[in-house]
């Protein structure tokens, strides 16, 4: 039987999901962070904990998922 993958409001928890960048964001924002700052503080937090390259590339390839889902 196939194990369930944690999930975060529909997102993926596994690296590059989105389920990380979205939690810590709704996270910082009941602390009293605004939007803003919320992303800008969990952007650095996952280019920290990833790299640049790599965080960069997972950041596209959200929006490029994102994208497809509108369309």
């Amino acid at each position: 039987m196939r194990k369930k993958v944690p999930t975060f409001k529909g997102k993926s928890m596994k690296p590059g999901g989105g389920g990380q960048f979205a939690k810590m964001t709704s996270d910082l924002e009941a602390k009293g962070y605004s939007k803003t700052s919320a992303k800008a503080i969990a952007a650095s937090a996952g280019r920290k904990k990833f790299g640049k390259a790599k965080f960069q590339a997972m950041a596209t390839a959200g929006r490029k998922r994102a994208a497809r889902k509108r369309s």
